[in-house]
């Protein structure tokens, strides 16, 4: 009795022969087609993505990147983040730009070791609202760029990381 006679140790059940199992090559050539379709997206998504700027190690460099390099100040852009926070790894952030026609925020922590920590694009129409939890690594300024009519407009806020949550 040979070893392998496409059989399994179940009763009756075979286990199909290497022709049975080989794929039509129009079934092979259809599935190929439609998973180039389904990931398209994901690689445009991917394209858009600014290396240079979350890759820059100073806040002034990720500006650059963005095109911002002298944003005026504004009160339409809020920031909302707790003054002190107790646990640098996880910063609860609220933003919200009130300047009419924003089509994206930029938020940077200016003494983490790479500050960009977000861009977000809104399509016309959108309201400008973004929150997230960022990690500050030390007590340090929140800058929050807001781009509207090719204009870009910032506004900051100081969180101070304590040591160990104790307030210090």
């Amino acid at each position: 009795m040979e070893a392998n006679q496409g059989y399994s140790a179940v009763g009756d059940d075979r286990i199909p022969a290497s022709k049975e199992m080989r794929m039509n090559p129009i079934r092979r050539s259809l599935l190929a087609a439609v998973a180039a379709i389904v990931l398209k997206p994901f690689a445009a998504l991917a394209a858009t993505w600014n290396k240079d700027g979350f890759g820059a190690k100073t806040a002034a460099d990720a500006l650059k990147t963005l095109g911002a390099s002298n944003p005026v100040a504004s009160k339409d852009v809020v920031i909302e983040a707790p003054q002190i926070a107790e646990n640098g790894a996880v910063v609860p952030i609220e933003i919200t730009s009130n300047v009419p026609g924003t089509t994206s925020i930029a938020v940077l922590i200016d003494k983490n070791p790479f500050p960009l920590v977000g861009k977000f694009d809104f399509m016309e129409g959108a309201l400008p609202f973004v929150k997230l939890n960022a990690k500050v690594g030390e007590t340090s300024e929140v800058r929050v760029v807001a781009e509207a009519l090719g204009k870009h407009y910032v506004a900051t806020q100081e969180i101070k990381v304590t040591i160990g949550g104790c307030g210090g």
